[in-house]
């Protein structure tokens, strides 16, 4: 069995949604941070992803956390709390609570916890200020919550002005794009203790060239709306991409 086995447990942001390959396959921060913190250690690790898009916070918790820790990890990260704050009522001291509960989940099995935050993307969105306003809350309630845990290693994106950036975004303004996802990688592998390669900071130069007005509307924020009202979610029918080990070696 390998010294690191790393498996990450939330929603779209991990699960790697927006940085599409050329054969149509989503590959993620997570993904890369895998790859990029096998090349820096100089052996190869295990790697599962259990994340599924448009999972709220506490239902990555009961659906993702316990098949997670099944598989005797060393290392476990986790975001959520995305898809809670476009909800019309949320409760940010609840959202944060589900943090608590990995943590003490990882404490009794013995996991180091890599936590979290998302990017941020109010700037972009419709009703970006009330996004804003509940992702600085969460933030504060998440970070209450570990201040006594230096243990926890901390890849804290929210408040990375630079990532809020659209050249950091997909067209649909939600998600990350490729330049996104690698800068979050970098953030987690330099959390870890590893320089991470110079170009994974940086974006590719891609300035925003998506739907704008009503076409946006009609493309992205109608698809969200009907899901809503269905009460579905698009991670319906979807299952974990890597819900057992995969090896990553050095490359």
């Amino acid at each position: 069995m390998a010294d690191v086995r790393f498996v990450a447990i939330g929603d779209s942001f991990t699960e790697g949604v927006g940085d599409v390959l050329p054969d149509g396959r989503e590959r993620g921060w997570a993904d890369l941070a895998a790859q990029g913190w096998a090349d820096a250690a100089g052996h190869t690790l295990q790697y599962a992803n259990l994340a599924i898009r448009g999972k709220l916070a506490w239902p990555i918790v009961e659906q993702q956390l316990e098949p997670a820790l099944a598989l005797r990890p060393t290392h476990l990260s986790f975001n959520g709390g995305g898809n809670d704050m476009l909800r019309p009522r949320t409760d940010v001291e609840h959202i944060a609570d589900a943090f608590s509960r990995v943590l003490r989940r990882c404490d009794e099995e013995g996991v180091t916890m890599i936590l979290l935050s998302g990017a941020n993307p109010s700037g972009q969105l419709p009703m970006g200020s009330l996004v804003q306003r509940r992702g600085d809350l969460l933030s504060d309630a998440v970070l209450r919550r570990i201040e006594e845990r230096p243990d926890v290693i901390r890849a804290l994106n929210w408040p990375d002005r630079e990532l809020s950036r659209g050249a950091y975004w997909a067209d649909d303004r939600l998600h990350m794009n490729a330049a996104g996802h690698h800068r979050v990688a970098a953030r987690v592998l330099h959390a870890l203790g590893f320089e991470p390669p110079a170009s994974w900071w940086a974006p590719n130069d891609r300035l925003g060239t998506g739907p704008s007005g009503l076409a946006y509307y009609r493309e992205f924020v109608g698809p969200w709306v009907r899901r809503r009202v269905t009460r579905t979610s698009s991670g319906d029918g979807r299952t974990a991409k890597y819900p057992t080990w995969v090896e990553r070696s050095p490359s």
